[in-house]
């Protein structure tokens, strides 16, 4: 078991805005694209235009039920999170462990997030580097390699329906005496 000294420890609230950040920003925007959506689906039924009305309710509904798949996105992250957080501090930074999170800028995100409360980020980033990962490398490696990943329960499970991961550690308990 390896052990790493531990930085000092954010509130779990920052852990999961940190983790979650271009989600929760996307959240943001699907919520404003429906307001908007909405409003001009409203005024499409006041004129009573079929073609405007079905127009309209396209665009919102895709926007609403994208609000509700970006925050499942971000529960299933921050779930990873964890995971990176508890596998690092025990085992330490090993390639099989930080390849379970390469697979997307929001897992890489986790695991970033979980090795900078460690005190592993310079390490982490430094490897995914070597493994060809660059900055803007937003869309998941699974989609461009499998274009039917939507019909896959793997994809639905793993990007938005991750099982509630209970820490193995209490990492603000395991800091030293003095740091808060």
């Amino acid at each position: 078991m390896v052990h790493v000294h531990l930085p000092e420890q954010p509130h779990w609230l920052v852990s999961y805005y940190r983790v979650g950040r271009l989600l929760h920003g996307s959240l943001v925007l699907f919520i404003l694209e429906s307001w908007l959506y909405g409003y001009m689906l409203l005024l499409s039924i006041e004129s009573g235009s079929v073609f405007w009305i079905i127009f309209w309710t396209s665009f919102f509904l895709f926007s609403f039920v994208h609000i509700f798949l970006t925050i499942m996105d971000a529960w299933s992250r921050f779930q990873d999170y964890k995971k990176a957080k508890d596998l690092f501090y025990s085992y330490g930074l090993r390639p099989r462990l930080a390849n379970r999170f390469i697979g997307s800028k929001c897992q890489r995100n986790a695991a970033l997030q979980a090795a900078r409360e460690l005190g592993l980020e310079d390490d982490l980033k430094e490897y995914y580097q070597k493994k060809g990962v660059k900055w803007y490398h937003y869309i998941p490696y699974f989609m461009v390699m499998d274009p039917l990943f939507l019909i896959r329960r793997a994809f639905w499970r793993r990007t938005f329906m991750e099982k509630y991961y209970r820490p193995k550690y209490n990492f603000s308990n395991l800091q030293p005496q003095g740091v808060s």
